[in-house]
């Protein structure tokens, strides 16, 4: 059996239905009742309880181990999932990091997932450690605005980053839970271009059928709409990334193509399948 956390998410839900489509026992754990792909078993249990996950992960070979914002705040010990997952019998965990680790190591929660990964790999166990960089999903924040006006509102409109599609980092994700050959491996993860801000607007609008228009907002009127969801200093954090990317963060990964055997859907494709939340 294998259990995957965080399983009505974005990368949850495809990488479960995956696992199931696979032939696998697979159960899906949330924080809240949900619906889950038919074929697996929903279990609810909050990871910072790691004690909570013990009916989830008695009979599990492997863990696929996805935290919450909140587990890296001060006092979250999410090691703890490392240890409890172990203790229960499970042999395997593919930990979903971030890119950040490598391209901005000095951020509090890197620093926190960074240690994360180190305890992983003294954990004895084997594992596999994904660092994916922005999310396609993250276009999500415009649904709203684009249903009710057609508009995508944005700082850095010709600033891009090569964002994955979700659904990619699933399927590496189920990959190297199933086949020994990702043991101990470390893999980045980005979509196949750089692609900006104002031409995933363009993309949306082609899915759609319909004109969307791009509004740029400043950098102070994007930190007033992002603090609303987040910390100022998270906020501060992400559009330093959205308006200065590194080269590191610039740089097109061949992992997907290396892990799955194919190339990385490009964004167009993302907003093609996710349509319905635009209209």
């Amino acid at each position: 059996m294998i259990v995957v956390t965080g399983a009505t998410g974005n990368i949850g839900r495809p990488l479960t239905q995956e696992l199931v489509e696979a032939g696998q026992q697979v159960t899906a754990v949330s924080r809240h009742t949900a619906t889950v792909p038919d074929g697996a078993r929903h279990v609810v249990a909050d990871l910072a309880e790691p004690a909570g996950l013990r009916p989830a992960l008695a009979g599990a070979k492997a863990l696929f181990l996805l935290l919450s914002g909140d587990l890296h705040s001060a006092g979250a010990s999410p090691a703890d999932i490392i240890d409890e997952a172990a203790a229960s019998g499970v042999r395997r965990i593919v930990l979903l990091s971030t890119l950040g680790v490598v391209t901005r190591p000095l951020g509090p929660t890197r620093i926190a997932m960074r240690s994360l990964e180190d305890a992983l790999r003294e954990s004895g166990l084997k594992w596999t450690v994904l660092r994916p960089g922005g999310f396609a999903s993250n276009a999500l924040w415009w649904a709203e605005s684009v249903r009710a006006q057609r508009v995508v509102a944005a700082p850095f409109g010709d600033v891009g980053v090569p964002i994955i599609d979700p659904a990619d980092i699933a399927a590496v994700a189920a990959a190297c839970l199933l086949d020994d050959r990702h043991t101990h491996g470390v893999y980045e993860l980005t979509g196949p271009k750089v692609i900006t801000p104002r031409q995933q607007a363009e993309a949306i609008s082609a899915a759609l059928g319909s004109p969307v228009r791009f509004h740029e907002l400043t950098r102070g009127e994007a930190k007033a709409a992002m603090t609303r969801s987040m910390p100022a200093e998270l906020a501060d954090d992400t559009l330093e990334i959205l308006g200065s990317p590194s080269p590191a963060e610039l740089r097109v990964s061949p992992d997907v193509q290396r892990v799955v055997g194919r190339a990385p859907r490009p964004f167009a494709e993302w907003a093609t399948r996710n349509v319905a939340a635009f209209r």
